[in-house]
């Protein structure tokens, strides 16, 4: 009896580890612009964006390949990226300011969440690890396009004939705010 005790300990001492370090499954469907992850501390459902028009977010199936706290985009003008989980080369899924854009194509090719979620989504990864499935095919029409400016031919006429302001660009001041965070809070005092 005593052994089967002692072989049988071990066994479940596995199984509960097996259990305990299960990998949070997240799916993302380009279809809804939703992402459902199922994880050991629950399971969430999070609007998300996509590739807009012109672009393009990878289907298939991924492990993150990397994690960064705070990542700045080199390619697209250093825009921040909170709570970044690499998937496929420069491809993530992270937090966005652009909260307004969730639930429609909106992005470059990464997957953008409100960034709230994206710090959950990152913690569960950071605890659990993760498998990610991208499944679908982007809603046509619901895709978010740069608003059409239309040029006014009196303000053009005025200025030519000397009407209006001049041009200029503005000095170059700086007040003590020379970081992402300080430009976050006052974007608007940012110099």
């Amino acid at each position: 009896m005593r052994l089967k005790l002692v072989l049988l300990a071990p066994a479940a001492l596995l199984a509960m580890i097996t259990v305990a370090f299960a990998t949070a499954n997240i799916h993302i469907d380009l279809s809804s612009q939703r992402m459902h992850v199922d994880s050991n501390s629950g399971s969430y459902d999070w609007p998300v964006s996509t590739a807009r028009a012109g672009y393009y977010t990878p289907r298939g199936s991924y492990a993150p390949t990397g994690m960064q706290l705070m990542h700045y985009s080199r390619k697209y003008h250093m825009s921040p990226m909170p709570y970044s989980i690499f998937f496929r080369g420069g491809y993530a899924i992270h937090g966005t300011y652009a909260t307004g854009a969730l639930g429609r194509p909106a992005s470059h090719g990464c997957v953008r969440l409100a960034p709230g979620n994206a710090r959950t989504l990152y913690e569960i990864v950071q605890n659990e690890g993760g498998s990610i499935s991208i499944t679908g095919a982007p809603p046509a029409g619901k895709t978010r396009f740069a608003r059409v400016h239309h040029h006014n031919p009196a303000r053009y006429a005025s200025l030519r004939h000397g009407h209006g302001h001049a041009l200029a660009y503005a000095s170059y001041r700086r007040h003590g705010h020379g970081t992402v965070r300080s430009w976050q809070s006052h974007p608007l005092n940012f110099y």
